[in-house]
């Protein structure tokens, strides 16, 4: 007879290609036979029939970053993985900043630094280049990725952070040189500091004059703008926080001549809308996050995307700041301008029980389209896959159970982040998990946390696609080719 951990019976056990009744044996962490099982388990779940998924990889989620304004993230590891672990998530990907003038190697050690010994569940790093030196490029950049940090994320706006077009080339050419992953933040800097400027002489402060400064056409523009670098240099990127029909236009319209362009979109993006901005008083600063949430037409068309295949990525984008303090949205002041409001929403919890209530058991999408975005995708894009984002024989034992029967009405005193709000308070949800199974540890069971901090390992990821030489003269002779 078999011989296992832990014994997981009658589960609806769904992957991103397939979902079919069935027990799944665990052992020293990993997943090692699934189908009608007879094993002698340490112990054993009942199923009962519930959603049985791969854990949740949330490759997009801020914990711990530095700023520049004197605010404060609210969840650092121990909180933001003890949030992301109750809502289904068993892996983290949150970003090591480089801060201008210094090394991108710094900031990684200064990262794991901030991580040792806090997160309960799994976690990689993505990078954010905000400054590629030659010495960043050449020497730090690749020495990173050999080693395990094999995406990175650039920026198009905000002045402590954003590189101009030729800062962007340089670093996509080295992406294709060395098989790395870049994610963009498409927003287009200078028309947001003109419409900034305007509104501020109008007096124009308040909350939802934010979604004024950053109108869809110019996330659109920037959209374009980075496809058409990817396009040049022929590497694939990874276009984040998608909000608009009129942006996952140009990423579809991109997929359809055959490029390698990758999306991602978030809650904010299926249940908000700028009109939340518009809320009494100060109440719209819950909201401001960019790109900022669009019209009700813009949240059909991103379900569409997701239903037709535009996107391969659903993130929280979780940037944790509280509304009640002087550390995070009012660090001004509950009278100032919009413009100097902590930008982001907490998401990392609520990721994917919305996503479970209002896609799948409301029938928008199906329930392998739910795992391909929330796991299976992101494990892909960033190197982690199959390790993690399947259920599979070999793959980590991370698996979520849901409960589905039980209605009930979302409110943040439910919540285990740091944050002292959800923008999603009050919405009507039927999804929640029941157990959360990290590397085969019961980590959460009946609304109970087992585990403890510091469990969480550190993931190094394998490169998402093969390293392709950078030659500069092909590139020429291609470019000549189209021009004559």
């Amino acid at each position: 007879m078999l011989n296992c951990d832990l014994l997981i019976k009658n589960g609806e056990i769904a992957t991103a290609s397939d979902s079919y009744k069935g027990d799944i044996a665990i052992k020293n962490g990993k997943i090692i036979q699934i189908g009608e099982i007879d094993c002698k388990s340490s112990k054993t779940i009942e199923a009962d029939g519930n959603f049985v998924t791969p854990g949740g990889v949330d490759g997009h989620c801020h914990l711990d970053q530095p700023t520049d304004d004197n605010s404060v993230f609210a969840d650092d590891f121990e909180t933001g993985s003890i949030s992301a672990a109750f809502g289904g998530t068993t892996t983290i990907i949150p970003f090591a900043l480089q801060i201008k003038g210094k090394g991108i190697k710094a900031a990684v050690n200064e990262y794991h630094k901030k991580a040792d010994g806090k997160s309960i569940v799994d976690y990689a790093f993505h990078m954010i280049l905000t400054d590629p030196s030659h010495n960043v490029l050449n020497n730090e950049l690749p020495d990173l990725i050999r080693s395990g940090y094999t995406h990175f994320k650039i920026y198009m706006t905000y002045e402590a952070l954003k590189l101009n077009d030729l800062e962007i080339l340089k670093v996509l050419s080295k992406a294709r040189a060395l098989g790395a992953m870049a994610m963009i933040h498409a927003e287009n800097d200078d028309c947001i500091t003109w419409l900034t400027d305007l509104l501020l002489e109008a007096g124009k402060i308040a909350p939802k004059y934010h979604a004024v400064t950053r109108p869809t056409i110019m996330e659109q523009e920037a959209t374009h703008s980075a496809i058409s670098m990817s396009e040049l240099i022929d590497v694939p990127i990874l276009i984040v926080h998608v909000s608009n029909e009129r942006s996952m236009r140009e990423i579809q319209k991109a997929q359809s001549k055959g490029l390698n362009i990758y999306a991602e979109t978030c809650p904010q993006y299926l249940f908000l809308t700028s009109k939340d901005l518009d809320s009494k008083g100060f109440e719209g600063a819950k909201y401001i996050c960019s790109p900022p949430p669009r019209s009700l037409h813009d949240q059909e068309q991103i379900w569409l995307g997701i239903k037709t295949g535009v996107f391969q990525v659903f993130s929280s984008d979780h940037s944790p700041f509280r509304f009640d303090s002087d550390k995070g949205k009012k660090v001004e002041g509950s009278e100032t301008k919009f413009c100097n409001v902590p930008n982001g929403v907490p998401g990392i919890e609520t990721r994917l029980p919305l996503l479970m209530s209002k896609g799948v058991l409301d029938e928008r999408i199906d329930i392998q389209k739910f795992v391909s975005l929330t796991s299976t995708g992101p494990a892909k894009i960033y190197g982690l896959y199959p390790r993690k984002g399947t259920i599979a024989p070999g793959s980590d034992a991370d698996l979520v159970i849901w409960d589905t029967k039980n209605k009930f009405t979302l409110s943040n005193s439910l919540l285990h982040h740091n944050v002292d709000y959800t923008p999603y308070e009050g919405f009507e949800l039927n999804a929640w998990p029941k157990s959360v199974i990290s590397r085969g540890e019961l980590i959460i069971h009946d609304g109970d946390l087992n585990a403890k901090l510091g469990r969480g390992i550190f993931l190094k990821s394998d490169l998402p696609m093969p390293a392709r030489t950078f030659d500069k003269s092909s590139l020429l002779d291609r470019i000549e080719k189209k021009v004559f």
